[in-house]
């Protein structure tokens, strides 16, 4: 059974009065002090603070925020420490003062530099005081607290604090984390946890995005189709969205909250100091309200709720009056539902295709005097905001509303890099950085084939905590326009709470340094030590977190000099010890222990895991390496692969190592609607008998096998001799797939040999849309 971190972990409430003297934290911190994240000011102290029987918790009598929370804290000790301190009110009315061995938390005006939401804490043998202007503030701290308990109280032994001195406040305003209920649906009771994992954090916003293509979540009284009909779909999609033929399991699938059920929702954040930002998406991913109420469509429909991940072309008609109409019913109801100041309208990925065509649409840009259908969206999206305005709030969107001119006070969330952002912020529009390189916990934290079935991409935890919100190249100005950052977990791949949290947690965890701590406070290092003791936590949690960061990452590299591969291993978790074998045999504990990037000059299979003493940590990962005849010859390109799809540049080719069925694992070189056509020297007139020539498909990413593949070969580099010509057949659209093509030579002799290989471009076509993807060109 789960537990809820919120009601089984201990927290104490404190405040202290003089703060001390602002001190860097300790390189390398001890388990007792072990925070994330990191404050920004700590000093560690001797001794400890013991809670005991006799302990009270004195709150400031003009509070009841203060009075609530130290309830809260009360049974929580009950519940882990094994006693209940009484909550004592104290001011100038009421006697008593905390003494030694109390609690004491207080609100102290003095404390304003600090803002809402710092606050300043003094644990020591003899009291606990948690300080800060606003009861935010305090609740805080008292995050800070639980971190300083142990993870898990021994049956019968004493819990004590850790002495210590904080100062705290956080580096963004935002710090925030989105949760899609539209493609899988999430009860209340994972939210409110979710929202625990937040709070737990640090962080202070929860982006709520209610609806979507797959679904629509939300109750709307004045449109009751919008969830009897938009929250249900006829089945979900079986695999990836890149197995063709796409499969579904034609099951009935949905589910949405009523309003009663949001506002739950929503005071159980604001008890957490959680703001929550819903989304209701427009005018892009409307499927499920079309299917509702097809007359909002551009022709009609009809319509079913989608059961594909996608983008697709039928979005809200922006020439039709009664669009706007039902939107603007739509947020009258949802609205006062969130007390936070932003209302999210998404705009992002809506297709012009059924605008371009509409006649209502292209009307309305002749009487707007608009002169495309990027500024017909630019319309869309002011009118709406101009109605969000008028009720007291404020609009954001992601960044495609900078398309066509963005609305006046609208903010940018920036999810397709931090271009957008940049953009936005030089406009004086406020920016919550959330790009998908560093942000998108729906992508694998290690190899594919050791994780579940994702979305696709590679976020590590150490790529995750390299997310730096704010750009460089902003003036000092323009920098106060960045509120913070947030992740994103997009849940067409997540059908399960137990799937929810491990790609939530660890990840969460880095998310909240980066967003609460001083970029000079930042150490990955003592990150990775600090996390050893966070693990414990998840733990104690119940939480089904990843342990994705214990795997061993290999990352092999062509070393000239040596004409070897350098053979470099890491893991983003710290603690236990690498091993590994290179002749395919599973590590053991007794295997070669990896101190250094090591070079291997002949064929090897390489295998690599992390041990904690004689217990091996994560997973085995493997890695294959081939040297043959060409091995790292030089390789010269007619044509350059997409700058996407690089690899290591054309030596990729020849590197010994081979691509695996993921396209963006760096392995392949990726041509866009060209050819290839590559020359290896081999160094010297060799006799060659076979070629071998590694391509992939993938029907769903537009990746297909070449139509034919030429190898011609020659002594001089000048003249060159056809040897192997013919058509590649047998092209299956399912899941994607490594095809070989190997060519036998007649008896042949040659220095150079030239692959060319046709890319399945139709001719003729006016743009590019046919990937070609090559990898390990292996001659023997």
């Amino acid at each position: 059974m789960r537990k809820n971190p919120w009601l089984s972990l201990s927290f104490l409430l404190g405040l202290f009065g003089a703060a001390p003297a602002f001190a860097q934290q300790a390189a390398d911190p001890s388990p007792s002090t072990a925070l994330i994240p990191m404050p920004a000011h700590l000093t560690p102290g001797r001794g400890s603070f013991a809670i005991t029987a006799a302990t009270s918790i004195y709150v400031d009598a003009n509070s009841q925020e203060l009075r609530r929370i130290g309830q809260v804290l009360s049974q929580d000790l009950q519940a882990s420490a094994g006693v209940q301190p009484p909550v004592v009110v104290v001011g100038k009315s009421r006697p008593g003062k905390p003494g030694s061995g109390d609690i004491y938390l207080s609100l102290r005006p003095a404390l304003d530099s600090l803002g809402a939401e710092g606050y300043t804490l003094s644990v020591q043998p003899s009291q606990v005081v948690l300080a800060a202007r606003d009861p935010h503030g305090v609740f805080l701290g008292l995050q800070t607290i639980r971190q300083l308990l142990p993870p898990q109280r021994a049956a019968g032994g004493a819990v004590s604090l850790p002495a210590v001195e904080v100062v705290d406040q956080p580096r963004y305003a935002w710090r925030g984390m989105h949760l899609d209920v539209s493609r899988h649906f999430f009860p209340v009771s994972f939210v409110k946890q979710y929202i625990d994992y937040l709070a737990l954090h640090k962080l202070n916003t929860f982006h709520w995005h209610l609806t979507d293509d797959q679904g629509w979540r939300i109750e709307i009284k004045k449109y009751p189709r919008l969830t009897s009909v938009g929250g249900w779909r006829e089945g979900t999609l079986i695999g990836h969205y890149s197995d063709q033929p796409h499969q579904f399991d034609n099951l009935r699938y949905g589910g949405f909250y009523t309003q009663e059920q949001i506002r739950e929702v929503v005071r159980y954040a604001q008890d957490r100091y959680i703001t929550v930002v819903p989304e209701i998406e427009m005018p892009g991913h409307a499927v499920a309200a079309l299917a509702a109420y097809p007359e909002l469509s551009c022709t009609g429909g009809p319509f079913k709720v989608e059961r594909l991940w996608g983008v697709f072309d039928d979005i809200f008609c922006a020439g039709n009056e009664q669009t706007f109409s039902f939107l603007q019913d739509v947020l009258t109801e949802v609205m006062p539902l969130f007390p936070g100041r932003m209302v999210h309208l998404g705009g992002d990925e809506a297709p012009k295709t059924r605008w371009r065509t509409c006649p209502k649409c292209q009307a309305r840009m002749k009487a707007e005097n608009l002169k495309d259908e990027h500024e017909l969206q630019s319309y869309f999206v002011q009118r709406m905001e101009k109605f969000v305005n008028s009720r007291g709030k404020t609009m954001i969107g992601w960044d495609e509303i900078l398309e066509g001119g963005l609305a006046p006070n609208a903010a940018v969330m920036s999810w397709r890099g931090m271009e957008g952002g940049t953009t936005a912020a030089r406009q004086h529009h406020q920016v919550v950085m959330a790009p998908g390189s560093h942000a998108y916990f729906d992508h694998a934290q290690g190899e594919a084939s050791l994780e579940p079935l994702s979305f696709g991409g590679f976020l590590p935890l150490s790529k995750v905590y390299a997310f730096e919100p704010t750009p460089t190249e902003l003036t000092a100005a323009e920098q106060q326009y960045v509120l913070g950052g947030q992740a994103n977990l997009w849940t067409e791949y997540i059908a399960t709470e137990q799937q929810a949290e491990y790609m939530l947690l660890p990840r969460l965890s880095a998310l909240a340094e980066v967003l609460w701590t001083p970029t000079r406070q930042k150490s990955w290092p003592s990150f990775q030590q600090r996390m050893q003791q966070q693990y414990r936590r998840y733990e104690s949690w119940g939480a089904s977190y990843s342990r994705s960061a214990f795997n061993v990452r290999q990352r092999l590299t062509f070393d000239s000099a040596r004409h070897a591969t350098l053979v470099a291993l890491q893991m983003d978790a710290a603690g236990p010890r690498i091993r590994y074998s290179l002749d395919g045999t599973a590590p053991t504990p007794a295997s070669a222990e990896y101190t250094q990037p090591f070079a291997v000059s002949h064929s090897a299979v390489i295998k690599a895991a992390a041990f904690e003493g004689h217990q091996l940590q994560g997973e085995v990962t493997t890695r294959e390496l081939t040297v043959h005849q060409a091995f790292a010859a030089p390789v010269t390109l007619t044509t350059e692969p997409n700058r996407s799809y690089r690899g290591a540049g054309a030596i990729t080719l020849v590197d010994g190592q081979r691509g695996s069925t993921n396209h963006a694992d760096g392995q392949w070189l990726g041509f866009y609607g060209t050819d290839l056509e590559a020359t290896l020297d081999l160094g010297q007139v060799t006799a060659l008998r076979t070629v071998k020539a590694s391509f992939l498909q993938a029907a769903g990413s537009g990746i297909r096998l070449p139509t034919n593949v030429a190898i011609a070969v020659s002594k001089d580099g000048v003249k060159y001799q056809t040897v192997y010509a013919a058509p590649v057949s047998g092209f299956s659209p399912g899941k994607p797939a490594i095809r070989e093509v190997p060519a036998a030579l007649p008896k042949t002799k040659a220095r150079f040999v030239r692959i060319t290989a046709t890319n399945a471009q139709p001719p003729g076509a006016a743009t590019p849309d046919t990937w070609l993807f090559v990898d390990e060109v292996m001659v023997q």
